[in-house]
């Protein structure tokens, strides 16, 4: 059995949606490891280059872009994935969210398209957006800020 990128597209979901911090897989002589939220010991880049030359996607890193200082109170809502970030749902149709929109932490804000899947992004946080950073069908990398939500006050 042999893993395609799609294959490997849909575990790197799988991890990220899960509890799990990383994941090792063996099949057939190939190894597989992913981590996500973590720097990487330097005794685990040997496997983890392994991984990449196997599977031609790297693990999730921390984004290397440098973030804008973020205003004192505002949350900020974070890549997780590295791809093309879409702000509408398709293409001529309005965005997700605007500045002053509202969102729960179900609300989607926009979507990642990681190796020709769409993967929609949650704003994982509850208040009113004020700050959008990246452009629509612009790279953005794991990790990286997407937008910055000033939270409801708690009841």
């Amino acid at each position: 059995m042999t893993l395609t990128a799609k294959d490997v597209a849909e575990i790197i979901k799988l991890l990220e949606q899960s509890r799990f911090d990383s994941l090792s897989l063996e099949m057939d002589g190939m190894k597989l490891n992913l981590q996500r939220s973590c720097t990487v010991p330097v005794s685990q880049t040997h496997n983890n280059a392994a991984a990449q030359t196997a599977t031609g996607v790297p693990p999730p890193q921390p984004t290397s872009k440098a973030r804008p200082p973020s205003k004192p109170g505002l949350l900020d809502v974070t890549s997780p994935f590295l791809g093309i970030f879409y702000r509408t749902p398709k293409p001529g149709q309005p965005p997700f969210i605007e500045v002053g929109s509202k969102v729960e932490e179900g609300t989607v804000i926009g979507i990642i398209e990681v190796m020709k899947l769409m993967n929609s992004v949650p704003a994982g946080v509850k208040g009113e957006v004020v700050e959008i950073l990246p452009e629509n069908g612009s790279l953005v990398e794991y990790g990286e800020v997407l937008l910055r939500v000033r939270p409801e006050p708690s009841p």
